[in-house]
């Protein structure tokens, strides 16, 4: 008895946790169903034209940066011979998607030169002053001109550009100080020297959030080759005043010390972390260009288009509509044909399409028409299911079995052939995963999801809901689970 309330609440916390994640977790839809952001890339060659493997080459790295977003049902495909059309589901920020996409992601790590700490130190302060400017200058435009915030910004600037003795060729005031930020970058730069160790010694990159401050640090995970050369970089700056920076695109994002503790094996592990007072947006951004390797040749978003749902909004709510109505269907003939037996198979149902839906919002399965179909595809499996059992049970109740008993032997002698045929069907599901387009891939994801979340709610949830019924008197009697038909005889 206590094993069947505790299956019944934890079937109650299933659901519940399902109702909390499709609230905070909305479902992604995708081009065909809510449309989403088309941007136009321009692979950017010096000399020559892109050949067809440096095309590929950026198209694969293109489609690992996608998916790190999260973004999966993209659409990527070339146009011509050096540029690339990429789409993406949903209400995507094209401006982030730029921001994430377009950067070449060039890793490299770098020890200071020898006697330069001096220089490196007052560039380090005149790039913390240019950073404030540029963030007090974006408070000025949230704000909407406050002149005596204007003229502190234009005398420090000024300041900063005798101090440095250099004079941006920008005009307006942001773009000078876009341009005295990357002079001071480059300069920095310029103060480290080159090492064998760089992104192409890199496995993974995650992110996590400082446990003293509110910032955020980027995690990177080398190669035993790069794990080999970065503990032989640090062992050899380990105790002294040199630091090593790390550095992406060109741009030095952070530069520590190694302490003397290091200075026997350097610092193993073929790890390390990159701490930058980074937001969280920003760590993410930096975690996925890692994550999707290095542009073999630098690229340029050329054009950003918002583009609307394909199928149109008539046809998505036709769709809609038969869904529901066939589901609706579904529900009257098996409580019709099945009384009781049928009622539960419909709760089972129930939370069978909860459960699909909250594990796509957590996933999370971008769903599109394909995708759809696959989920009720499933439901007819789940269906299914249900039936066989349901017939079982009824075998056992004609051949005078008791109703508990009936419904014992019923889920027993009807698991071997569920299980059988959704293993079957998970199988076409992988091959099809495995081998299909993005949109059959869509509609194998849903379909595979379905059916183990069949299974669990056929031969677990349904047993569980009919359980509870039967401990109720009124709803012993054997009359409410066998057809009318059968009950003169």
């Amino acid at each position: 008895m206590k094993r069947r309330q505790g299956w019944l609440f934890f079937i109650i916390f299933l659901l519940s946790l399902s109702i909390y994640l499709l609230i905070s977790y909305p479902l992604q839809l995708g081009l065909d169903l809510k449309g989403g952001s088309q941007l136009t890339l321009q692979i950017i060659k010096e000399e020559g034209k892109v050949s067809k493997d440096e095309l590929e080459a950026v198209n694969a790295v293109i489609d690992r940066r996608v998916n790190n977003l999260g973004v999966s049902e993209s659409n990527l495909q070339t146009l011509g011979g050096d540029q690339l059309i990429l789409e993406l589901p949903g209400e995507q920020n094209p401006l982030v998607a730029s921001r994430v996409l377009g950067k070449t992601a060039l890793l490299e790590f770098r020890t200071q030169k020898a006697g330069t700490s001096k220089d490196l130190k007052s560039l380090q302060i005149q790039r913390f002053k240019i950073k404030e400017l540029i963030e007090q200058y974006s408070s000025f435009e949230k704000i909407k001109y406050d002149d005596n915030l204007l003229i502190n910004i234009q005398n420090d600037l000024q300041e900063t550009e005798q101090e440095l003795n250099y004079s941006p060729t920008s005009n307006d005031l942001y773009g000078k100080l876009i341009e005295i930020k990357k002079y001071i970058d480059n300069e920095i730069t310029n103060l480290f020297i080159k090492t064998d160790l760089s992104g192409r010694d890199l496995i993974n990159a995650g992110r996590r959030q400082e446990q003293t401050r509110s910032s955020w640090e980027v995690l990177l995970t080398f190669s035993n080759s790069g794990g080999d050369k970065f503990a032989e970089i640090t062992k050899s700056i380990a105790g002294t005043d040199q630091l090593l920076a790390i550095i992406l695109d060109g741009e030095s994002i952070s530069e520590a010390g190694v302490g003397s503790q290091f200075a026997n094996t350097g610092i193993t592990g073929g790890s390390a972390t990159i701490s930058g007072n980074f937001t969280a947006e920003n760590a993410r951004e930096l975690e996925v260009q890692l994550k999707g390797g290095s542009l073999p040749l630098p690229i340029e978003i050329v054009e950003t288009n918002t583009i609307g749902a394909l199928l149109g909004s008539k046809n998505i709510l036709k769709s809609l509509y038969a869904a529901i109505s066939g589901l609706i269907f579904v529900g009257i003939f098996m409580i019709f044909n099945y009384r009781i037996l049928g009622l539960v198979s419909v709760l089972s149902l129930v939370l069978y399409g909860f459960f699909n839906l909250a594990l796509y919002s957590l996933i999370p399965v971008t769903l599109t028409l394909p995708g759809i179909s696959g989920l009720i595809l499933s439901i007819g499996m789940a269906v299914d299911a249900n039936i066989l059992i349901f017939e079982r049970i009824r075998e056992e109740l004609f051949d005078g079995n008791t109703l508990t008993r009936s419904i014992d032997s019923g889920f027993q002698r009807a698991n071997s052939s569920i299980v059988d045929g959704h293993i079957t069907t998970l199988l076409s599901c992988f091959v099809l995963f495995l081998l299909g387009t993005n949109f059959v891939k869509g509609f194998a994801a849903t379909l595979g999801i379905g059916v183990l979340i069949s299974l669990f709610t056929s031969l677990n949830c349904s047993k569980t809901i009919l359980r509870f019924f039967t401990t109720y008197q009124s709803l012993r009697q054997k009359n409410l689970y066998l057809p009318k038909n059968s009950l003169s005889n």
